[in-house]
């Protein structure tokens, strides 16, 4: 009885341990589902808080849910080191993230994006905020479309990406 085993490759492993390693701040792209419970968010606002308290910049986008709690958590331990990047103007947003993302000091909207839909300018504002990363840190579901393109756009820069799913 033969079993294939999925063996790393070199590429992976060097990048993997650089990661380990390195000890100088890092640009962490955090993004997630918008349906995300409660206690979810929380554990997800205070992995934010301390990543920022570690000295590593924060770059989300401005949902609800898992963006929201990352801003949060990055908020409260420095603004400064937080970056937001909107799929849409300021405007598009849902209400109850406009509030929140008026007290984010690096925010990025893409007015020229409102004519798309949201899930169209979902997908190209991940792709700047990948491309402004050295990590990605996803919450999602298996079946989460949008996300899940991300995850591999990242893997394909070579980005570490870690991957946490809700199912």
């Amino acid at each position: 009885m033969s079993q294939s085993l999925e063996i790393p490759k070199l590429d992976t492993l060097a990048q993997e341990l650089a990661a380990i390693q390195q000890t100088s701040s890092k640009k962490i792209a955090l993004l997630g589902s918008r349906h995300v419970p409660i206690t979810h968010q929380h554990l997800i606002e205070m992995m934010s808080y301390a990543l920022v308290l570690d000295g590593n910049r924060i770059i989300t986008s401005g949902a609800t849910g898992t963006n929201s709690a990352a801003i949060r958590g990055a908020m409260r331990a420095d603004p400064n080191l937080l970056t937001v990047i909107l799929p849409q103007s300021l405007s598009r947003q849902p209400r109850e993230s406009q509030d929140q993302l008026n007290q984010v000091i690096h925010l990025v909207e893409n007015p020229d994006h409102d004519h798309l839909s949201l899930g169209e300018a979902s997908a190209i504002c991940n792709r700047d905020i990948i491309s402004r990363c050295q990590q990605l840190i996803c919450f999602a579901f298996h079946d989460s479309q949008t996300l899940m393109q991300t995850c591999e756009e990242a893997d394909e820069q070579r980005k570490l990406v870690t991957r946490f799913y809700f199912d």
